[in-house]
């Protein structure tokens, strides 16, 4: 069980490393030129999450279609605003409103699914809401682009969520994984026609770090889970918030005062809460096949 949670740390260890090495890109190509590299490197890791009797058609190929084009589509929205996340806000920031993503789930949840919401999940909700205005401090700083792509960031990735509940354990993972690649590959590749700058050699170093460095994040991810049950290695997410202030101070002189910090805190403190509970629901409707 303990190999589980240390390779979960390893895998998002991995995540924010990559994360910083497209920040090191400083936005210098644009960022869906950055997805697209990203994931066409990131099929490097198909071959690891590929199980014996799987086909590599699986990958694209999945038994309910609309709901892997929508994992694809808010796949390549997810890690394109993610990229200008990490490129305008400290990395600390942009993570904070990253991690709103399990206080979406709860919302759409209750949209899309119908699902029976109670007031524990709600006080989270309201308290992940309150720690983003802190962070945020909306009429005492000033808020812009990076704000909305983190936010846009966690909700697309909330979205995928939801389908993925939907899916339960129809889809096998190679298909799962598959949509998360291959969507922001194939649409960030046609926003490439019009505008495509040829990386230099440092920015190809760059790329390769952050591509690499995802899919590494990916194998140790499935490996973390074959070890531990799944709401045991899900919590290690946040120990990326730990590698985002260290990176931050090291690498890019990130300011981080204390409203931000206690903002974090509390948005860290519900989304932990959260992401545990809609594991239990996830567990509950896989059990049941409801979709």
């Amino acid at each position: 069980m303990y190999k589980g949670v240390l390779l979960g740390f390893m895998a998002f260890a991995a995540y924010a490393m990559s994360d910083a090495f497209v920040k090191l890109l400083h936005g210098s190509l644009p960022s869906y030129e950055a997805v697209f590299f990203g994931a066409l490197l990131g099929l490097t890791a198909l071959p690891f999450i590929k199980r014996k009797g799987d086909r590599w058609r699986e990958v694209i190929i999945a038994k309910r279609p609309s709901l892997w084009l929508v994992r694809a589509v808010f796949g390549a929205i997810g890690s394109t605003s993610a990229v200008i996340a990490f490129t305008a806000l400290p990395m600390a920031e942009a993570f904070a409103l990253i991690f709103l993503m399990p206080i979406f789930v709860t919302v759409l949840s209750v949209i899309f699914l119908k699902e029976h919401v109670g007031w524990r999940r709600w006080s989270a909700v309201i308290a992940g809401f309150v720690g983003v205005l802190v962070v945020l401090r909306p009429g005492f700083r000033a808020l812009g682009i990076g704000h909305l792509a983190a936010l846009i960031c966690g909700l697309s990735g909330a979205i995928s969520m939801i389908a993925l509940r939907m899916t339960g354990s129809q889809e096998k993972r190679v298909t799962l994984y598959g949509a998360g690649v291959i969507g922001p590959l194939l649409l960030t590749g046609i926003l490439m026609l019009w505008d495509f700058r040829w990386p230099q050699w440092r920015q190809w170093m760059l790329l390769l770090g952050y591509g690499l460095l995802a899919a590494l994040g990916a194998v140790l991810l499935m490996l973390a889970t074959q070890k531990s049950p799944a709401n045991h290695v899900a919590p290690t997410q946040y120990s990326q918030m730990l590698w985002a202030v260290a990176f931050g101070y090291l690498l890019f002189n990130d300011p981080l005062d204390w409203p931000m910090l206690i903002g974090i805190v509390i948005i860290l403190g519900s989304g932990l809460f959260t992401f545990v509970r809609e594991y239990k629901v996830t567990r509950w409707w896989r059990r049941t096949k409801v979709v």
